[in-house]
């Protein structure tokens, strides 16, 4: 059957983070129909001509092409026109790689996909136990998010997750090359890669915390070089934080916010010791290149669900009694999960990684 496969549809949704946390996922069925054409159904922003999956995974040879869909529509006329555009495509195999979103939006949507004629559908979640992150007793915690969805596509196979390979971005020659161009400042130096930002309130350590904690990194590692990643907007909070580095040491800060695409970020975060940052799609970018992260959790999530994957991550995360609560502004509670993290504890676990 997987020889004979022709055109598969990926449904997928979501962020930078949501697309990188996939990776194993979509390995899996790259390997399961090698020689289809894949594409992804998958949103784009409003006046925006690709998806933000296309910024991951140009150049990968995961997926060839993008669907449009509007999240959470109920236009027919737009629902008419996808239907039309799948039905003239005509996919074999839907794999279905939605977030949690309930059994029965599950089985509403695995009912659109077969009117349009799609023969076979894998992974649709139309059970409790799929929609679920199941509690693993070995490790005492929830299962990753990445974990979920490949346990969903297990009649295609073992995803690896354990396997560096399963999130290779396949970074191109290019990209390596225009990372290293825009590090010629840090050449030589062992380069600590931070990214401040982040698009969600409740996620936000705060300007002070940042400014401080780099101004105990740069006393405590004088020869590194200090490397600031994000995108534009974030570019004047990074120079904010970056302030304290350049307080204390001489050793050289490269502020790259706005400058480099994602995959050419995730190309410069091969070159670092260790990535320190929130929980963002820059995190998630760091650990899919194999780059220890030191990352600052909310416990607006589920603790583990969303952890960058892999035992070389250390993660700080205060399992406040409104943990999970799933806001993106807290006002209330005044982000005590997140505000309660000390400077120290985030200087502790970068020097359990780079001694």
């Amino acid at each position: 059957m997987a020889t004979s496969t022709k055109r598969v549809l990926i449904y997928r949704m979501g962020s930078l983070g949501d697309t990188l946390v996939a990776l194993p996922a979509l390995h899996l069925v790259a390997r399961a129909f090698p020689d289809a054409e894949r594409r992804m159904l998958t949103n784009f922003p409003v006046n925006v001509k690709a998806p933000p999956a296309a910024a991951i995974l140009e150049n990968s040879g995961l997926v060839h092409g993008y669907f449009r869909y509007a999240v959470g529509t109920r236009s027919p006329r737009e629902l008419l026109l996808l239907w039309w555009q799948l039905v003239r495509w005509r996919p074999q195999v839907l794999v279905y790689l939605g977030p949690i979103r309930g059994v029965e939006t599950a089985r509403r949507d695995a009912k659109f996909f077969r009117l349009c004629g799609i023969p076979r559908l894998v992974g649709v979640p139309d059970t409790d136990d799929m929609q679920q992150n199941r509690w693993q007793e070995s490790e005492q915690a929830l299962e990753p998010e990445g974990a979920r969805l490949a346990r969903n596509l297990a009649e295609l196979g073992d995803a690896h997750l354990d396997d560096p390979a399963s999130w290779d971005l396949h970074l191109t020659p290019a990209e390596h090359a225009r990372a290293t161009q825009a590090l010629i400042a840090v050449a030589g130096r062992p380069i600590i890669a931070v990214s401040v930002g982040t698009k969600v309130q409740s996620k936000d350590w705060g300007r002070d915390n940042w400014r401080a904690l780099l101004t105990r990194l740069a006393a405590l590692y004088p020869g590194h070089g200090l490397v600031l990643s994000g995108a534009a907007e974030e570019g004047e909070a990074s120079e904010f934080a970056a302030h304290g580095w350049r307080g204390v040491s001489s050793g050289p800060v490269v502020n790259l916010c706005g400058l480099l695409t994602p995959r050419e970020s995730a190309a410069a975060f091969v070159q670092a010791r260790v990535f320190v940052g929130h929980d963002s799609g820059p995190m998630h970018l760091a650990a899919a290149v194999q780059t220890p992260c030191v990352a600052i959790f909310a416990a607006r999530n589920k603790p583990r669900v969303w952890f960058p994957y892999g035992r070389q991550h250390r993660v700080i995360y205060h399992q406040t009694d409104c943990w999970g609560c799933g806001l993106e502004t807290c006002t209330v509670e005044r982000k005590r999960c997140l505000t309660s993290i000390l400077v120290e504890e985030v200087v502790a676990e970068v020097r359990a990684i780079l001694g």
